[in-house]
Formats: structure tokens, C-alpha cells, sequence
């Protein structure tokens, strides 16, 4: 069976339509799509097989959380197709060239995945440094210097975004990525169709879940550059955030160079964020500030910024809730997340202080049985 025909086999369809409807079951586009599924999805492998499959029309709104974000979604028939497409042929190609420490959207890592490499990263850097000090001072005849006398934490980060990275995406580029990893016509032909639905000629939209991998697959040779030509052994992307961590800030300097020449070639840039500064001052990366003490400890908390959305969250959702939005359910689901989340820095204190706003706020959970120090 060829790629194309794993996409728009029968079976396969089905599987990627319970995909899609997961969290949606209570929209009405998923429910009038699943009234006639069985002549759904034959008409759709039949309309693939035959390649006169079209996309239908998209759908646009903001988001305005972390910032203000054009949002494209397409139909749910589409997201069926597109589920089948990532889940048959894209994730387990475009996967097979990736470096370990390129941490979105892929099975079995995440944000907390991308966090605990961080934090072995800083505890590698440091208790190396500590390893050559204590060799070199063991060479001179001295004793081993206690760990938070040695600046062992002494080094530079070269922090970067890439400024509207799905916005800026260059299409014939991207489809010529795509060549390079697929030689199937089939497959081909769907993925330009998918990447020309907008009816643009640069950027993806940030809806897709195939803009998902050809994001990620857009800047694979990037990170390959980064780890093998540069050389920079404590590095790691979240999409279009990423890190490098180094001793020598001159050298963090030229990387910096040389990664802006390189985005320029890819149609890219790097935004306003983009800094090198002092590693004992920290990394925000995937919602927390990581920091390396004196003594090797990795410590990491709740960004300032993320501690204000959970608490603007809390009180939109009570709007919510009093208009008759949203039910208590779907607020303790949606605070739990948010706690569960939390909890994988050093957050003791801010989780418990966020356990007498909510409670304060939702007096109802109290009626329903939540425990009063952890809504359940």
C-alpha cells in the first residue's frame, strides 16, 4: 500500500475522524458530520482516491492569549483529512530526521519534556565546568573547590523567537521541503493543495494540524546547523522559541550571526526578543523561568506573565459562569490543567495562593465536593 493509499483508506479515515472530534463532540459541524459518518468518509476516500478532494472554506477569528493571533481552522471534513495525512505519513517520516531536542507536538514529548532537558542541560553544563575544575586543581596538587565557590554557573544564552514564524512561511520553498522527504504523487498533490488553501503565497495557518509538522519540518536542517555545524551541545526548540547555552559570549556573538543569515535564506527572521545575557539570570522557556544556583540546583517557577493569565483565566471564566456559558465542570477541568501544569516547577506557594482565589471565586465547588486546597 503506498502513502497516498494509507491516507485514504477506508478504515484509516475513521480512525483520523475519532482523532478530530476529540473535545469537539458537542459542536455542531462534528455532530452533523457524524449523523451520516459511513457516507462521509466513503465519499471522502472516494473524492481522495480520484484527487478531486477540495478544501472548503476557512474559517477565521483572533485569539488574544499569549497575544493577539490570527487563528485560521478549516472544516471538519478537512481536519478528518488532515489527521489521516499527519497521523499515516507525515509524523512518522518528517520524525525519522529529527534531533532529539526539537520538543513540540511529537508523541512522547511536549513542554514538560522539553523542560526537563533544559533543566539536565544546566545541571550538564555546570557539574561539567565543576568535573574540569576539580581535574585541573587535582593536576596542581589542591583540594576540590566546594560547588558554590567554583562560578560554575558562569555562562552566556543566546534566547530566540522567530518573529510570526507561521505568518512567514514561504510556500514554493516549504512544498520543495516537502519533495525532499516525499516522492509519492499523491501525497504531493495534497500537501500543495493543503498548503495553498489559503489562497496565499507565504504563511500556514496556525489552526492546521498539518501546519503543526511542516513547522517543525521547516527548520529541521536549522537545527541540524545549530547541533553539528555551530556545534552547541546545550540547545533545544520549541517551535519557534529556542535556546542556546555556551561559555564563551563572543562565540554566542557570531552564532547569532550566523543563525540571522541563515533565517534570512529560510524567508525568516528573528524578532525583537532575541538576547544574549548572563545564564544565572535564568530562561523562560515553555511557560516557566529556569534557573542554576551557586550550589548546581535547577530551580524553576511559574513565568510572571502566566501567573497573570491564570488569574485574568479565573476571573473571565466566572463571567462565564454567571451568564451560563460555561458550567463548573468545565471550570475545575479547565483550573486543574492549569494546576497540574504548575506543579512541574517549584510552585508550592503560587499553587496554594491560586487555591484560595479559585475557591474564593467559585463557592459552588464547595457544594459539588472539590476539596477546599485542591479543586478536583
Amino acid at each position: 500500500m503506498t502513502d497516498f493509499e494509507r491516507v485514504h483508506e477506508f478504515s484509516n479515515l475513521y480512525a483520523a475522524f475519532k482523532r478530530s472530534r476529540l473535545g469537539k463532540r458537542n459542536k455542531q459541524a462534528v455532530a452533523k458530520f457524524e449523523v451520516n459518518l459511513l457516507e462521509n468518509l466513503d465519499l471522502l476516500a472516494r473524492q481522495l482516491e480520484a484527487k478531486v478532494y477540495t478544501t472548503q472554506a476557512i474559517n477565521q477569528f483572533y485569539i488574544f492569549e499569549p497575544k493577539k493571533r490570527l487563528v485560521k481552522s478549516n472544516a471538519f471534513r478537512d481536519k478528518v483529512v488532515q489527521h489521516s495525512l499527519c497521523g499515516e505519513v507525515l509524523e512518522p517520516t518528517l520524525t525519522k530526521s529529527f534531533i532529539l531536542d526539537n520538543y513540540a507536538v511529537q508523541k512522547g514529548k511536549g513542554t514538560h519534556y522539553g523542560l526537563d532537558r533544559l533543566r539536565g542541560f544546566m545541571r550538564s553544563y555546570f557539574f561539567t565546568r565543576k568535573a574540569e575544575n576539580d581535574k585541573r586543581r587535582k593536576s596542581e596538587s589542591l583540594p576540590p573547590l566546594p560547588a558554590h565557590l567554583g562560578n560554575y554557573a558562569d555562562g552566556w544564552v543566546l534566547k530566540a523567537d522567530i518573529g510570526k514564524y507561521f505568518y512567514t512561511i514561504p510556500h514554493e520553498p516549504l512544498k520543495a521541503l516537502m519533495r525532499r522527504y516525499f516522492d509519492d504523487e499523491g501525497i504531493l498533490w495534497l500537501i500543495d493543495l493543503i498548503i495553498d488553501s489559503t489562497g496565499d503565497a507565504v504563511g500556514i495557518p496556525i489552526g492546521f494540524l498539518s501546519s503543526q509538522w511542516f513547522a517543525l519540518a521547516y527548520l529541521n536542517d536549522f537545527d541540524h546547523f545549530v547541533k553539528e555545524k555551530l556545534g552547541i551541545k546545550y540547545y533545544g526548540r520549541y517551535m519557534d522559541d529556542f535556546f542556546l547555552i555556551h561559555e564563551d559570549k563572543e562565540y554566542l556573538k557570531h552564532c547569532r550571526r550566523e543563525i540571522e543569515n541563515y533565517m534570512t535564506g529560510l524567508g525568516l527572521y528573528l524578532n525583537d526578543k532575541t538576547n544574549i545575557f548572563p545564564l544565572r539570570h535564568g530562561i523562560d522557556f515553555c511557560g516557566f523561568h529556569t534557573y542554576i544556583t551557586d550550589t548546581g540546583k535547577v530551580i524553576r517557577k511559574v513565568r510572571k506573565a502566566s501567573k497573570e493569565k491564570a488569574k485574568r483565566k479565573l476571573r473571565g471564566q466566572k463571567k462565564r459562569l454567571d451568564k451560563g456559558e460555561i458550567t463548573i465542570k468545565d471550570v475545575k477541568a479547565s483550573y486543574q490543567s492549569w494546576r497540574n501544569h504548575a506543579m512541574h516547577g517549584n510552585s508550592y506557594h503560587l499553587t496554594q495562593k491560586t487555591d484560595r482565589q479559585f475557591n474564593r471565586l467559585f463557592k459552588e465547588c464547595e457544594a459539588d465536593g472539590a476539596n477546599s486546597s485542591k479543586p478536583t
